[in-house]
């Protein structure tokens, strides 16, 4: 079977990375960009750090920095608004999940015209988006690698998720200097989100040697340095590890897909404006467990509790509880809720309405089992009940 691996042209990694951008954006010729930002970055004084690049390459920028966590489809158009506003040729994401997302949703939609809620789905652009720089702040969404974002919809109350090569950050900059000040709560649930992001891509229905050597490398990375990462946030060899691992899950879930964890989180998180990391985090050994049932995913947890360095002998009816157990241990290691009832919003009335939005998310499509609406209203009542 023909594989297509997308991947980002340009990758700087490592404490202070982001003076290697400079010279890349004296090559692109750019003279007007937008920093994509929010409100904290901006007041912190990350994005003048990032302008100075900017200014130093010769190019003039503004500053848009009303991302917000989950961002909607109403922070997405503003963004576009003010780059058609300023005419300009690049845009600079600096963030995590949410900043790099709201810059891929508005690069797509000021090159291909249209509104953001009609890419919703797979390769529905015409052509590559306005180019995008990103200058990753968390350890976890993968985002500044992969050919996904997320955009919530409040009409709907969830999260339409794009997938399309067409969003691709042209350079992406993972500087430890810009993570190093992440609280340890940030610090968790990004981590945890990525260990989510190499689960899914090795259990995935696409999945296919190139992504399983970034998976299951990912995941031995992500458990032996995200509980030094939460327990110290300067400890700077941990933190380079994590950057490591991060973009390399994302490169692995990018080209495999994800899975019924991040469907069911999507629908959850934009239902209640949750984070997504702690979303995937609480939800992931209980979608385990139910994924357990698959032959495919059974021989694979043999692999994964392998990579996660799980001692002992294991068989494929072993490795999963095996797996689900560590994951769990893990989780509560470095602070997430064990349950969706500690997130306190969260109400088993909407389970089947949530599980509606989830059986329609892009990334249910590749999950080795399609379940019923009624297996994923179970799901969630066993994670809330934890």
């Amino acid at each position: 079977m023909a594989e297509r691996i997308n991947a980002v042209k340009t990758s700087f990694f490592g404490k202070g990375a982001i003076r290697l951008l400079e010279p890349e954006l004296q090559k692109m010729g750019i003279r007007r960009a937008l920093l994509v930002t929010d409100r904290f970055l901006y007041d912190s004084g990350a994005a003048a750090r990032v302008g100075q690049v900017l200014s130093d390459a010769g190019a003039e920028y503004a500053v848009y920095y009303n991302v917000q966590p989950n961002p909607t489809v109403q922070v997405v158009n503003d963004c576009i608004a003010a780059a058609r506003t300023l005419q300009v040729q690049l845009l600079v994401a600096l963030g995590g999940g949410s900043a790099i997302d709201t810059a891929k949703a508005a690069s797509i939609v000021v090159a291909c015209g249209g509104t953001v809620e009609q890419y919703e789905g797979e390769n529905k652009s015409s052509k590559p988006g306005l180019p995008i720089v990103a200058v990753n702040t968390t350890a976890g969404t993968g985002s500044e690698c992969t050919s996904f974002y997320i955009v919530t919809d409040p009409v709907r109350h969830s999260k339409m998720a794009m997938v399309d090569p067409n969003c691709m950050v042209s350079i992406a900059v993972n500087d430890t200097d810009f993570m190093s000040s992440m609280p340890p709560k940030l610090t968790a649930a990004t981590g945890m989100d990525a260990l989510t992001h190499a689960i899914e891509a090795a259990l995935s229905k696409n999945a296919n040697p190139l992504t399983d050597k970034d998976a299951y490398w990912a995941m031995q990375a992500i458990v032996q340095n995200l509980p030094r990462a939460v327990a110290n946030g300067q400890d700077e060899a941990a933190r380079t590890m994590m950057a490591y691992a991060e973009n390399v899950a994302g490169m692995a879930f990018s080209n495999a897909g994800l899975g019924m964890v991040h469907a069911m989180a999507h629908a959850l998180g934009g239902h209640y404006n949750l984070p997504h990391g702690v979303c995937n985090a609480v939800l992931l050994p209980y979608v385990l467990a139910f994924n357990s049932r698959s032959p495919v995913c059974r021989e694979r947890f043999m692999t994964i509790a392998a990579a996660m360095g799980l001692q002992g002998t294991f068989t494929p009816d072993t490795a999963a509880p095996a797996v689900i157990q560590f994951v769990r241990q893990l989780s509560a290691g470095v602070g997430i809720p064990a349950n969706l009832a500690q997130l306190n919003k969260v109400d088993p009335a909407d389970f089947a309405a949530l599980a509606e939005l989830a059986l329609h998310d892009t990334c249910m499509s590749t999950n080795q089992i399609t379940p019923t609406r009624d297996e994923v209203v179970a799901v969630y009542t066993a994670a809330f009940r934890g």
